[in-house]
């Protein structure tokens, strides 16, 4: 329930700045944020950089431990203070989407962050709701909201 609330609530935030909707009833948003997880699950970087806009404004939730370059801009930030790091630091890290609602070019994606993070062997099991913005099939913004306390103790840094 709470899940579906953090949904609805998404959605309800990204109307209220509609974006260029007028070619995309959300179908090709959707495709699009879905290549990017498969192409994020198997580690294809070269794929993974190509949905990205070179200027995509990417914002990971307050508090989350990958926070400190908010925003990152361009997919050479997102992969240095991001994507490297989650690399580098967990085992089996996985962001699995298990629900996706589009509308027009927002796509609101429910699922769970999953691994474990290597210096402290603890495994995690979080939620996550991403936000994208997705214009001429490229991710041109993206907002998470997560579990951070989570995050964060199996880290070790609270």
């Amino acid at each position: 329930m709470r899940l579906m609330i953090v949904a609805v609530a998404a959605l309800a935030v990204s109307a209220c700045f509609p974006g260029d909707q007028s070619a995309d009833t959300g179908e090709e948003s959707a495709a699009v944020a879905q290549a990017i997880y498969d192409a994020f699950a198997i580690g294809d970087v070269p794929a993974f950089t190509a949905l990205l806009d070179p200027e995509i404004v990417w914002n990971e939730a307050e508090n989350f431990p990958y926070d400190g370059g908010n925003p990152y801009i361009g997919p050479d930030a997102v992969l240095g203070g991001v994507i490297g790091p989650i690399a580098n630091g967990w085992d089996g890290f996985a962001a699995t989407p298990e629900n996706m609602i589009a509308q027009g070019n927002r796509v609101a994606v429910m699922g769970r962050y999953t691994g474990t993070f290597s210096a402290t062997g603890t495994a995690m099991d979080a939620q996550f709701v991403h936000v994208w913005t997705i214009e001429n099939g490229r991710a041109v913004a993206f907002q998470q909201y997560a579990d951070t306390w989570q995050a964060r103790q199996v880290m070790g840094l609270d």
